[in-house]
């Protein structure tokens, strides 16, 4: 997954929680094998290269399931998430350290755009030749929904599941207490914003901290406007709470993604989140306070 991921879990026994934990992480690894773009046997891939002929490919009803996902939040966020945008990665490496150069982020972005795919499910078909897509939005959210439900189904009450930061609480502690998540400052390495307590749900943060380059004093993070190919300004970081954790994690892109507007459409959405400003304005309903899930 790209990131550090790990189980936090009460069980019966030692071998209970083996046998739910080694489930969890054989799903897990399950995923990334087919959905990776770093991985050249990777399903995903395999769509890739269809797309750079402009080909067809019929898909599996797990694909399916993420591609009406992601047609979903690519109309939700007026199609600023898509699925698309990750060929613009050939241009923004974040290994280097500075940006790269405004001509050839343009040449890419007449390959960027949902609407010039064909989703007839279950065939996905690419009329334009030299498309990606990329499921990193979705796809690490969706495995920590799996894991929580395979945990439940293994006879685990009592969990965690952070896979990079995004996470799904089963139920309480042991002791009925809830579990406190902290909140990463996007500017404070090691700091905390805020702590929620959680005995159940996920949370999602999406933020311009991990990735980025910093040039000239001017930052530029890893979330991508699909329309102009360059990073989002507004927001240094947003995190939400929802019962499940492929719903927060793309409510907190697309709330990035919206810019000056991310605020308004969170509160409108209606699920517990907080938002950093790059200017370092905080705010949402989960700011300010030790708040409860």
């Amino acid at each position: 997954m790209g990131s550090p991921c790990e189980i936090q879990m009460f069980a019966g026994s030692d071998a209970e929680a083996a046998r739910a934990s080694d489930l969890v992480i054989a799903d897990v690894e399950r995923l990334e094998a087919l959905y990776s773009r770093y991985r050249d046997t990777s399903f995903l891939s395999k769509i890739n290269r269809v797309a750079a002929t402009g080909g067809a490919i019929a898909v599996d009803n797990e694909t399916a399931h993420l591609l009406n996902y992601a047609q979903t939040c690519h109309a939700q966020s007026d199609g600023r998430f898509d699925i698309t945008s990750g060929i613009l990665r050939r241009a923004w490496r974040f290994d280097r350290d500075q940006p790269p150069d405004p001509a050839l982020v343009e040449s890419l972005l007449d390959r960027v755009g949902w609407h010039r795919l064909d989703w007839n499910p279950p065939v996905l078909s690419f009329p334009l030749a030299g498309m990606e897509i990329d499921f990193g939005g979705i796809v690490k959210e969706y495995a920590v929904d799996r894991a929580a439900t395979i945990c439940r189904n293994a006879g685990v009450r009592n969990a965690v599941i952070n896979l990079g930061g995004d996470l799904r609480v089963v139920g309480p502690r042991s002791d009925g207490s809830p579990w406190k998540v902290g909140i990463r400052h996007p500017r404070q390495k090691d700091g905390i914003v805020e702590s929620v307590l959680m005995r159940e749900g996920a949370m999602a943060s999406s933020g311009d901290y991990e990735r980025c380059i910093v040039f000239d004093g001017v930052r530029y993070g890893h979330i991508l406007n699909p329309a102009t190919g360059w990073p989002v300004k507004e927001m240094a970081a947003v995190s939400v709470l929802s019962d499940l954790c492929v719903v927060a994690g793309s409510a907190s892109t697309i709330a990035m993604l919206r810019e000056v507007e991310g605020p308004a459409w969170l509160a409108e959405l209606g699920l517990p989140h907080l938002w950093v400003k790059t200017s370092g304005e905080i705010g949402g309903p989960l700011a300010g306070r030790l708040s409860s899930a």
